[in-house]
């Protein structure tokens, strides 16, 4: 065979498509997306439109009180948000390699983008470094209890009621471990270098703006930008619903609130992600004012 038909069949094969065969998870993931989608939108189509409201935040239980616990909408959200992420980065871990995969890759890239862009920034080389893994735990974590506001079924942000964002800001203030707990009030409570007298104004200020307004403007800011997206969405859809049930040429402007549907679901993707970094990036603030010395 000579050097021509060799190099023409060459040319040949690397011209053909390459089939790829797309992993068993994205199968089940789809299938199971697909499933969860018709569930949801058959009972929707068939039941009267749902106005939305504050009733919302407060779900009917799934379990009641006779088993011992209540189990609502919102609880049932948050144990999913939780198991998923920390399902995804434990899969992620467990099977590193040398040479990563893409799965791997994806993975290595979030924890260099936390590490990289919010904690070295904000905190320096060296505690960066040793509080990267913290940052990185509520910037995931809120990103998982936002992004429930979307899926179907749920419907609902977990962090669309005080719970999550309250104990995602009390966690988040542990810096004080890292100088020890009397060092750590002493130095936001009792600045070096102040006449006593003055302490008597200077104390009940410090403590007020470093035990309740830090820990409030974390939980408080993730709080309302998830209930007000929340609001907007189940607006539009309402919406959309409710006009579809009108008569006459009102179906038409269905058409208008479905995209604006749309829309505002691009947006809370949107808000979800940069409440996480904003979150993350004022939890380094605070670790930084609260392990530097006065």
């Amino acid at each position: 065979m000579s050097t021509t038909q060799v190099s023409t069949q060459v040319t040949s094969r690397s011209a053909e498509p390459r089939r790829r065969n797309l992993p068993l998870w994205y199968w089940i993931v789809t299938a199971g997306l697909v499933l969860l989608i018709a569930l949801t939108a058959i009972p929707a189509l068939r039941s009267h439109p749902h106005s939305p409201g504050v009733t919302d935040f407060f779900p009917p239980s799934l379990f009641g009180p006779e088993h011992g616990t209540v189990v609502n909408r919102l609880t049932l959200a948050r144990i999913i948000a939780a198991v998923l992420i920390c399902a995804l980065f434990a899969a992620g871990a467990m099977r590193a390699k040398i040479v990563p995969t893409r799965f791997q890759q994806l993975i290595e890239a979030c924890a260099l983008f936390i590490r990289d862009s919010i904690s070295i920034p904000m905190l320096g080389e060296k505690r960066g470094r040793q509080y990267a893994p913290l940052i990185g735990v509520f910037f995931f974590g809120v990103i998982a209890m936002n992004i429930t506001g979307i899926v179907p079924g749920i419907n609902i942000a977990a962090s669309s009621v005080i719970a999550v964002p309250l104990v995602f800001a009390i966690f988040s203030y542990v810096s004080f471990r890292a100088r020890g707990v009397g060092t750590f009030f002493a130095e936001q409570l009792l600045p070096k270098g102040l006449p006593k007298p003055v302490y008597l104004l200077i104390t009940p200020i410090e403590f007020f703006s470093t035990f309740i307004v830090r820990p409030a403007t974390l939980a408080v800011r993730l709080l309302c930008n998830m209930m007000s997206g929340h609001l907007l969405l189940a607006l539009t859809f309402f919406g959309t619903s409710a006009l579809l049930a009108a008569a006459g040429s009102l179906k038409a402007l269905a058409v208008a609130t479905f995209a604006a549907a749309i829309a505002m679901t691009l947006f809370e993707i949107f808000v979800a992600f940069l409440q996480a970094y904003i979150f993350a990036t004022l939890t380094a603030v605070y670790i930084k004012l609260s392990v530097e010395s006065h």
